[in-house]
């Protein structure tokens, strides 16, 4: 039996996003590196060398990010994550690597990235502590803005544990004056929302106006459920977070865990998928030095990647639920859309699911073009209104496509016509 619900919010979700962030950075959704789910607070740089939270790790990957093609395919940000400092600040009051594993300093490790071509993301926390209990920068917001600045730091992502949440929007925003008082270009990843939302509905315009990006709900982890549990509150939230993004701010619903270990190959591609859908920042956490082949070649698809850095700027939305398959569509620039149809189910085998019952079908008049981009790509050609294809998708895996309209030979004989016929009339006229 089938049970359809569709959403007929799209018009409010595809409205103007609020102002964003003056700062002229994330135009599009950023893309990079960032080390926290994989390599979370490791720093046992005696038992583990290769895989602590040091410098080592850092140009490591921004060795491997230009010479494996991640660098080319578009990310360019190697994101340092809680763990790195030194428990206490300097006789000047400001934060310090640890000098165990940082011996060069973080000015030495920006240098090294920006030698690369790449940038360098750094990490703090609104209040008193990150959350593994290192140095916060409540009370210390201009110093360490400064401190970024004089580094050389691309981006910071500010944490919001160890703080009153009444006091969040005001620790926020203070870090985001602070930075552009510094007048260095620093892209502010916020996570605003996440703590806010368990006591009242937080203030989009503000947060859009005030940082790039924001996260909103729990902390990956490398499982399908939990990537599941992301898109769920996603989509049940839709109407209200969709309609913040755009250009210069996006919706973060945290890392991609592609090439780790508890993903299917069918699972990395419905998040993938999906987080190109979302507009979603693309930021990989996973080890570059040894990831499979097929997940490589996964996160560099450059047909997902277009679909990412799409110039509308427009985040997707869950459209339909019909019998365990989920739909999502994204508009794109020159009136194309996404669509993403995601098999819920996890057991059986490959299901199918008939295209014309996308929602958004209905830009298909008279005729569009398809182009799967996964399982595999495939060029599916002119599609009408009415068509009978059927896609198929495997359990816990999505199919991606794109639809683009196209015109009929009459209504393109007809608009030559008319043209022709315009241009004889101003002749005439004049």
């Amino acid at each position: 039996m089938y049970r359809a619900l569709f959403v007929v919010a799209a018009v409010s979700l595809m409205s103007r996003a609020a102002e964003a962030l003056d700062n002229g950075l994330a135009l599009k959704p950023t893309m990079g590196w960032l080390h926290w789910e994989r390599f979370m607070c490791n720093i046992d740089c005696d038992r583990d060398p290769n895989n602590c939270i040091s410098e080592r790790l850092y140009m490591q990957m921004a060795d491997v990010m230009v010479k494996e093609g991640w660098k080319e395919a578009g990310y360019e940000y190697v994101c340092i994550d809680d763990c790195w400092p030194s428990h206490q600040r300097d006789a000047q009051g400001r934060l310090q690597a640890d000098p165990k594993r940082f011996p060069g300093g973080i000015k030495k490790l920006a240098d090294y990235v920006h030698s690369k071509g790449l940038k360098l993301g750094i990490y703090a926390d609104v209040g008193k502590n990150t959350c593994a209990g290192y140095p916060g920068s409540l009370g210390y917001y201009e110093i360490d803005a400064q401190t970024f600045a004089d580094w050389g730091v691309d981006l910071l992502k500010f944490d919001g544990c160890y703080m009153d949440w009444k006091l969040l929007g005001e620790g926020y925003i203070n870090m985001s004056k602070a930075l552009n008082k510094t007048e260095r270009s620093i892209l502010y990843s916020c996570e605003w929302p996440l703590y806010e939302w368990p006591f009242q509905q937080p203030n989009y315009t503000a947060i859009r106006e005030t940082c790039n990006h924001w996260r909103n709900f729990d902390d990956v982890y490398d499982s399908w459920s939990s990537v599941k549990s992301i898109l769920e509150w996603t989509a049940s939230h839709q109407n209200i977070i969709a309609p913040s993004a755009g250009p210069g701010g996006w919706n973060d619903p945290d890392m991609l865990v592609i090439g780790n270990f508890g993903l299917s190959h069918d699972q990395q591609e419905s998040q993938m998928a999906l987080w190109a859908i979302m507009a979603a920042p693309l930021l990989m956490s996973n080890d570059l030095r040894d990831i499979c082949p097929r997940s490589k070649k996964l996160l560099q698809n450059a047909y997902i990647i277009d679909i990412s850095q799409d110039p509308l700027g427009k985040q997707g939305y869950r459209t339909a639920k019909v019998d365990s398959f989920e739909v999502w569509e994204r508009p794109l620039s020159k009136n194309r859309l996404a669509v993403a149809v995601l098999n819920q189910q996890e057991i059986g085998g490959p299901r199918g699911y008939v295209i014309r019952a996308v929602p958004g079908w209905k830009i298909c008049d008279p005729e569009c073009n398809v182009t799967q981009i996964l399982p595999q790509y495939k060029e599916m050609g002119i599609q009408t209104q009415k068509s009978t294809l059927v896609l198929s998708v495997n359990p816990s895996g999505t199919a991606l496509f794109t639809i683009t309209p196209t015109k009929s030979d009459f209504q393109r004989l007809h608009k030559l016509k008319w043209q022709d016929t315009s241009i004889k009339r101003t002749h005439v006229t004049l």
